[in-house]
């Protein structure tokens, strides 16, 4: 369904089930800070905010300044997430005898049945990760959106900016980062931990020219997170790169040296099957090194 995700595994189609879209309601949760009770406060103040031990219990709330010159303590209660009572995680159960012996093609199974399975006229991504990096010494995290380009023997493979972005400088003091999938309509996620390296020269090209002749364009004229006065700026730059290039045609386009792919070599990747009650199926293939062609697999409490 989505061409642009590729695989070097094959595996045989699993038959897709009816799935009723379930939704939960949540809102926004949100704190606030407020002044510690005074020194002074009487007994009596304070057992006037205890709830009693038999009044029926409410959504949690916080409190919300009216005015920046009021009295910090004086504030509008507003509602905030609590947890839903009537949503249940029922697609399934797993087992650890029902999976497959290599986590590449364990990935490779449910990424498929989350394709096959979505929803109709439905907005899910399945190939969206959250792609979290760090930086040392500061251990600063960072985490964005990206998409999955590719799954190989070795690892998941995305592409980007490594010379000006902020994954770039979390790349250049700390190899470790993490992805971590979603697909809601199966109920099912799959978090990975490992060690980033780059593909080679030839690997970037090939996918750099399957892009949209726009897309290999912004690939020049965007200094991905670096700080710029407006969009015309930006702007202006597409428009210098768009020049540049019109002459030739998209597949001699080049692409930039600093734009190309990073492979997430695991060292653990989780399976996550949402459970009734909460009581969930974790399993997780994990080794000591990326080097090591052995996993070994374990269940987790949830």
């Amino acid at each position: 369904m989505f061409s642009q995700f590729t695989t070097r595994y094959s595996s045989s189609s699993s038959s897709s089930s009816s799935i009723l879209r379930a939704t939960t309601r949540y809102t926004r949760r949100t704190f606030s800070m407020t002044k510690p009770t005074p020194s002074h406060a009487t007994a009596s103040s304070s057992s006037a905010t205890t709830k009693p031990a038999d009044s029926k219990q409410t959504p949690p709330t916080t409190n919300t300044a009216a005015n920046d010159d009021d009295d910090p303590v004086t504030h509008t209660q507003q509602p905030i997430i609590f947890a839903p009572k009537t949503y249940q995680y029922t697609k399934g159960h797993m087992d650890v005898n029902d999976l497959l012996p290599n986590p590449f093609e364990q990935f490779h199974k449910w990424f498929k049945e989350a394709q096959e399975q979505l929803p109709a006229n439905s907005d899910i991504i399945v190939e969206s990760t959250n792609f979290s990096t760090a930086r040392l010494p500061s251990g600063r995290v960072s985490s964005r959106i990206v998409l999955l380009k590719e799954l190989d023997k070795y690892g998941f493979l995305v592409y980007s900016n490594w010379n000006t972005s902020k994954k770039a400088e979390d790349f250049n003091s700390n190899k470790y980062a993490a992805l971590t999938f979603f697909w809601p309509h199966v109920q099912r996620q799959v978090r990975v931990e490992g060690i980033m390296e780059h593909v080679t020269r030839e690997t970037s090209e090939r996918y750099y020219n399957t892009r949209p002749r726009g897309s290999k364009i912004g690939a020049w004229a965007s200094p991905q997170s670096q700080v710029i006065s407006s969009r015309d700026d930006l702007s202006r730059l597409n428009d210098e790169y768009t020049e540049k290039f019109k002459d030739l045609p998209d597949d001699a386009i080049p692409c930039p040296e600093y734009w190309g792919g990073i492979r997430i070599e695991p060292l653990e990747v989780e399976f996550w099957q949402g459970g009734v009650s909460r009581l969930h199926d974790r399993v997780t293939f994990r080794r000591d090194d990326i080097a090591n062609p052995n996993w070994e697999v374990v269940r987790l409490a949830p």
